[in-house]
């Protein structure tokens, strides 16, 4: 008798909790949680927002920047397109997003710009010439000025880009012969040498341009971007060409980026013959700059 006490008291200690947690259960609201608040220009977080770093005023150019972006670019986390559209004076920067150009939806305003004799397509063919040529010529002749055009994404989707797209072929292409080192330190680059879409154009600019400083005035966000990740648990990345050769690289190392590897040991300095081979390094180089970090791929 006593022992059906006790089951039974403990039984009404059980119902009685279970009615307690039930209760609290009911007494959660329905609201969802907080968010972060958003800053209105590039959209991130206002704890992380990079936008005091950007020139202010913004600058003004007498180029145009045209990015035709792959869609999954937009996909990424910590892209660097936005710094640069917000950098430039409106309507110096414009983003098209595809896989071919131009497509049914900006045809009628994308096709004009690509067909047009100022336009530049940035990008490694047999037939690119030097950016810093084209400034030249256009100082003596007066030409310009320029609508640079950059393809967004990583190297083997600007590859198929370009390919699907027969008008961007007919396009006078350029390159940048000195590309220097990615300020990009938070995530991992192929080879050395890569540079992100902003530091790309901004490069290209300051060619283009005849203006140095346009380089480091449109990439301080990107500065401002990588303290605040350093600071916060992020670690600087070496590129995987860097890894490789310190023994650091734990991965097998696959065909695309071994090709890149051997290209870019035969292209190194140190292995040219007396009278140099320029042209190697030189469209390595164009590679570089189409090959994004693919940690985020």
């Amino acid at each position: 008798m006593q022992q059906t006490s006790e089951t039974n008291s403990g039984n009404s200690d059980l119902a009685s909790s279970i009615g307690d947690s039930w209760q609290d259960l009911l007494n959660i609201t329905a609201d969802p949680p907080e968010r972060r608040t958003k800053c209105e220009s590039c959209k991130r977080p206002k704890v992380v927002c990079w936008c005091s770093s950007l020139p202010n005023p913004p600058l003004d150019i007498d180029s145009t920047i045209v990015i035709i972006q792959h869609p999954a670019e937009e996909k990424r986390t910590l892209r660097t397109a936005l710094m640069l559209q917000l950098g430039l004076k409106p309507g110096k920067c414009v983003v098209y997003k595809g896989k071919k150009f131009p497509t049914p939806k900006n045809q009628t305003e994308l096709e004009p710009i690509l067909k047009s004799q100022n336009s530049l397509l940035l990008y490694p063919s047999k037939t690119s010439v030097p950016l810093e040529s084209i400034r030249q010529q256009a100082e003596q002749s007066g030409e310009g000025p320029f609508t640079l055009v950059l393809i967004d994404g990583t190297w083997p989707q600007a590859k198929a880009m370009y390919a699907s797209s027969p008008l961007l072929h007919s396009m006078r292409q350029v390159k940048l012969i000195a590309v220097g080192t990615s300020d990009y330190i938070i995530r991992t680059q192929p080879t050395e040498g890569c540079l992100s879409t902003l530091e790309t154009a901004a490069q290209s600019l300051a060619v283009l341009e005849n203006r140095p400083e346009l380089r480091t005035l449109l990439v301080q966000p990107l500065h401002t971007l990588c303290k605040y990740q350093l600071d916060n648990g992020a670690v600087e990345h070496q590129s995987k060409e860097f890894r490789i050769k310190n023994n650091q690289y734990p991965k097998q190392i696959g065909k695309r980026l071994n090709r890149l590897l051997n290209y870019s040991n035969i292209c190194r300095p140190e292995a040219k013959d007396a009278e140099g081979h320029n042209e190697d390094e030189q469209h390595l180089n164009e590679i570089r700059n189409y090959t994004t970090s693919v940690s985020n791929s």
